[in-house]
């Protein structure tokens, strides 16, 4: 059985967004606000979850997570809004 994978969107203290993608959101947002992780957060915490989307499998979270990485913050605000 395949796992279920997540892709996420979290915003930081000063307002920026990291995406990411994961089998525990929960879990990784532990490890965002604990220091362990991605680099680019440090300094930035604590962050709060805003956007979750569920895919069969790694490719398809990773795709989806190279896309939103590849928008300006406009467009990635219109889909947090659900916009």
């Amino acid at each position: 059985m395949s796992k279920i994978w997540h892709l996420y969107i979290v915003e930081a203290r000063d307002k920026s967004y990291y995406t990411g993608i994961t089998t525990d959101i929960k879990r990784r947002l532990l490890e965002h606000n604990n220091k362990i992780g991605a680099k680019s957060l440090k300094g930035k915490l604590p962050v709060n979850l805003v956007h979750s989307e569920t895919f069969n499998n790694q490719a398809e979270a990773a795709k989806r997570e190279s896309e939103i990485k590849s928008w300006r913050k406009q467009k990635k605000v219109a889909l947090i809004n659900g916009l």
